[in-house]
């Protein structure tokens, strides 16, 4: 799941990016709205979470851009406003879910996990296949009824891949998924992460390497 938060108040900003990467989510972070434009016209997030009070281009404008856009990318709108109105005018605007400072940090996780959802065809929260369970609201993996201790970023490759239900995911795709703007491309992060990943998922294996295209899941 790649996510954007756009926060102008630096230190919470690095504090949510943190604590959503801990959910293995790749997480980008600006400070400004001038930033998340650049940012949304390059990557593919599937969540901005967007300070609606921000500099040099208002977080309003931000988010009529991401919505007119036309891509799946869902919005979280922050804001330090509770009253009504505030809530209806930023909804109104095209965001999809609306969340008042100060907040609990579970409730941001899980409203950005129910938005991630609604991005793609609707898949259940929980993923199985081939005896493997991905429980993405407690985050926890399993095999065969054995608990798989993943790494956040292997269990990102690991949901990024069992949600293509058997279709081919390229490296790049990967890598958009599950790594965050920092990440090069160019190096064999994303080999690495899947031969760690197939070690733990034991036998018989259930990612194929497709010669030429990426990896597939399944039995």
């Amino acid at each position: 799941m790649r996510v954007l938060v756009v926060e102008d108040e630096q230190l919470l900003a690095d504090t949510i990016a943190e604590g959503l990467r801990r959910f293995s989510m790749a997480v980008d972070v600006c400070y400004d709205g001038d930033a998340a434009l650049e940012r949304v016209g390059v990557h593919d997030y599937d969540v901005v979470v967007l300070d609606r009070d921000l500099p040099l281009v208002h977080g309003d404008d931000v988010c009529k851009a991401v919505v007119g856009a036309g891509q799946a990318t869902r919005v979280l709108m922050l804001t330090a406003a509770g009253e009504i109105e505030d809530r209806v005018a930023g909804l109104g605007l095209g965001a999809d879910d609306y969340l008042t400072k100060p907040f609990a940090f579970a409730e941001l996780v899980a409203r950005v996990q129910a938005l991630a959802r609604r991005v793609r065809p609707a898949l259940p929260p929980v993923l199985r296949c081939a005896g493997v369970v991905l429980d993405l609201p407690r985050h926890q993996a399993s095999r065969d009824g054995r608990f798989l201790p993943l790494s956040p970023k292997e269990f990102a490759v690991l949901e990024v891949l069992m949600r293509a239900e058997g279709s081919v995911v390229s490296a790049e795709d990967l890598l958009e998924k599950a790594w965050d703007e920092h990440a090069d491309p160019f190096t064999n992060a994303v080999r690495v992460a899947v031969m760690t990943l197939r070690r733990k998922l034991g036998q018989p294996q259930v990612i194929e390497t497709v010669p030429g295209a990426g990896y597939r899941f399944g039995p």
